[in-house]
């Protein structure tokens, strides 16, 4: 009878499904901005998709993520229920900030998003198209003066490449970097700024309330639902776009990383995460693995080139 019970009791723990993992997500800059979105995008869908039980998001903003993946890096050693968001942006500043921690002292899991740029003024702005911003910039680059997210990010690159194509020198590009979405935003909507520049998400609501006016979207052709013309149609030949990723904490082993995979791989297949990224206008650019990791190293060395092109690395 004893050995009865516990066979059955041995039987009902095999039968059991595994405990959620609950998980920390660190978005490495400030509230409002396009990783604070991301992670707190994917703290409800864990949670509505009962993937995870409880997940917190924290905010360690500062030089473009290089504040933030070196504390996670440090602190998070052999973590498995630590994540913490990144991307273009990451690539960009890890370079510029000459940081000692890169991706490669994290474990990143899956790119999710992308998302196009685009160039805004406000609306009571005299610049009523690329062609207008184009002119100011040619008769004096430092008159334009561009608000963004962290220098060397995916918004710097962007001002950059719009200088080069239009036959500027773009180290002389005017660019005022601002730590947080919501302080770019504000910038932009004082006047404080000529133009602003990120991803169309972040400036979506005020674009729809008429507060800011859309110039063009960094795409290679027109995306439905965007009403604006791409840098290409007014005379700019740039194309950008803007991809966020998922890293878990470094030291983890094969299983442990091998959980997180899946998990994150749930997340981004699941109906609230697809039904956000509708929501938000962000592209499902969802890719994980071998794959990932290849892509990634590509994108650092292609973002050193361009850094380099425009004078933000030497």
């Amino acid at each position: 009878m004893k050995h009865f019970l516990l066979a059955s009791l041995l039987a009902g723990a095999i039968a059991l499904p595994a405990a959620a993992a609950d998980y920390s997500i660190m978005a490495p800059a400030a509230p409002g901005g396009g990783w604070d979105q991301t992670a707190r995008t994917m703290q409800t869908a864990l949670q509505t998709e009962k993937i995870s039980s409880k997940v917190q998001v924290m905010n360690v903003p500062g030089a473009g993520g290089t504040i933030g993946i070196a504390q996670f890096a440090s602190q998070q050693k052999g973590n498995p229920n630590a994540l913490m968001v990144g991307g273009y942006v990451m690539v960009g500043a890890i370079l510029t900030n000459k940081s000692p921690v890169t991706l490669k002292d994290v474990t990143p899991i899956a790119r999710l998003t992308g998302e196009y740029e685009v160039v805004v003024v406000p609306a009571a702005s005299d610049i009523k198209s690329v062609a207008d911003l184009t002119a100011k910039l040619k008769a004096n680059p430092g008159s334009v003066s561009w608000g963004g997210g962290s220098a060397g990010g995916t918004d710097h690159i962007t001002a950059g490449l719009i200088a080069k194509a239009a036959g500027v020198d773009p180290t002389k590009v005017n660019y005022i970097a601002f730590s947080g979405g919501g302080e770019a935003l504000a910038a932009i909507l004082g006047g404080q700024v000529t133009a602003g520049i990120s991803s169309y998400g972040e400036f979506e609501g005020q674009i729809k309330a008429g507060t800011l006016r859309l110039l063009a979207i960094s795409s290679e052709k027109k995306v439905e639902g965007i009403n604006a013309p791409t840098l290409k149609e007014g005379g700019l030949d740039v194309v950008i776009q803007n991809w966020r990723m998922v890293a878990a904490a470094p030291g983890l082993t094969p299983e442990q990383k091998k959980a997180v995979t899946a998990d994150v791989e749930k997340l981004a297949k699941s109906k609230t995460w697809q039904d956000n990224l509708k929501t938000k206008g962000w592209i499902d650019t969802y890719l994980s693995g071998p794959e990932f990791e290849a892509q990634l190293a590509k994108d650092i060395a292609a973002t050193e080139t361009i850094l380099k092109d425009i004078g933000l690395v030497k």
